[in-house]
């Protein structure tokens, strides 16, 4: 059994930790993300497989305060109309479900910049000034923070426990978070961590923290859950050893580890084989789901057919 960090943590939320950390190396949760609110990718999966994944994925990216509709292609705006009300849709099928939420956050530029802002060519935001007492940067930043606050109460008011995964792909210098380096998207991780737990009290949330360097983890009194986004360049059928291994020795071997974003689904058979304990993974939508550009019909009939895996 694993405690949350938090020590206030719901109910609910410390049973979602403890069927974690229970189901790791004896099975593995299903997950999907969905990039609409028709969420086409669980009707796909739906129509090949019978069942549906016990873990959703939904993005909060078009709740951001400041998204430059004048400066945004068409590929952008679509991206942001695709995914609003989403906190509705998910909150929503939680209700109505033992399913187990997942919320991902491309969160545009605090300060504003072009297109999708979130990424750290659009923007000219400095995320270490965040850290600096009285900066612009910080003022945006919490001002943000208390905008998405507002949405993850939600959840809390509807006593739904949330896997809330906030900076991902830290390792990366590609998101306007991890431009200064995994370090300082660490702490912008703790900067949260502190705010949302312990001055505004949401208790609702299972922090995960995305990167495996050493380095830049934020110590084990702020995360719940270490985890990885794995996109290899071609199928392989591989259980993700090397991947798990890179990641709990750059992080805890004391945490629940997940797959947090996957493009080829781990191959169930290897999983069955090795017990390597990843508690879920979550393939990332569109065309990674969507017919069989990366996951084969057979692929996703055998994970969700197996005795392995949990399912819907």
């Amino acid at each position: 059994m694993q405690e949350t960090v938090n020590a206030n943590a719901t109910v609910e939320a410390r049973e979602l930790l403890n069927m974690l950390s229970e189901t790791a190396g004896k099975a593995v949760i299903t997950g999907q993300h969905t990039q609409t609110n028709p969420m086409e990718e669980i009707e796909y999966i739906k129509s090949v497989t019978g069942r549906e994944p016990k873990l959703r994925g939904f993005e909060l990216l078009a709740y951001s305060p400041n998204i430059n509709y004048e400066d945004a292609d068409e590929a952008c705006l679509t991206e942001v109309y695709e995914n609003r009300g989403t906190v509705e849709t998910a909150i929503d099928w939680a209700r109505n479900s033992d399913g187990i939420v997942t919320l991902s956050f491309h969160w545009f530029s605090p300060v504003g910049g072009r297109d999708k802002s979130f990424y750290a060519g659009n923007t000219d935001f400095d995320a270490e000034k965040v850290l600096v007492l009285g900066t612009p940067e910080r003022e945006a930043f919490f001002h943000d923070m208390d905008v998405i606050a507002v949405e993850l109460r939600k959840f809390e008011k509807e006593k739904i426990p949330v896997l809330w995964r906030p900076f991902h792909e830290a390792y990366g210098d590609w998101f306007w978070w991890g431009a200064k380096g995994p370090c300082v998207a660490a702490k912008l991780y703790k900067l949260m961590y502190d705010y949302y737990t312990n001055e505004l009290h949401i208790n609702n949330l299972i922090w995960v923290w995305n990167c495996p360097i050493k380095e830049a983890y934020p110590g084990d009194d702020c995360v719940d859950v270490v985890s990885v986004d794995v996109y290899l360049e071609q199928y392989e059928k591989t259980d993700y050893r090397s991947q798990y291994e890179e990641l709990v020795a750059g992080t805890s071997t004391d945490k629940v580890a997940a797959l947090a974003e996957v493009g080829y689904i781990p191959d169930i058979e290897r999983l069955e084989e090795s017990h390597i304990p990843w508690a879920y993974y979550m393939t990332w939508s569109k065309e990674f789901c969507i017919g069989e550009q990366y996951n084969s019909k057979e692929s996703l009939r055998a994970m969700y057919e197996s005795d392995y895996s949990v399912t819907m």
